[in-house]
């Protein structure tokens, strides 16, 4: 899976996580908008989620914490 984390209208940071058949460029198409903060890919792990890599067609890399924010939004949303 791929993932980008924008910076929402407010200023949050935002993930989107995606199938690896769609490129990071394609996706970031269909929200022009916004700030990319980091992007990469994630998969599961022990302590939640790992992301790591870098998209090359977007310029970005997966930042060291975006792991445990996305989990951290997993979770507050199952509460």
């Amino acid at each position: 899976m791929k993932y980008i984390m924008f910076e929402d209208f407010s200023g949050k940071p935002l993930p989107i996580i995606f199938p690896n058949r769609i490129a990071h460029d394609e996706l970031r198409g269909q929200i022009p908008y916004s700030t990319i903060l980091s992007a990469g890919f994630i998969r599961p792990s022990e302590e939640g989620f790992e992301c790591f890599g870098k998209a090359k067609d977007l310029g970005k890399e997966a930042a060291s914490g975006d792991g445990k924010l996305i989990m951290e939004l997993f979770q507050k949303h199952e509460q």
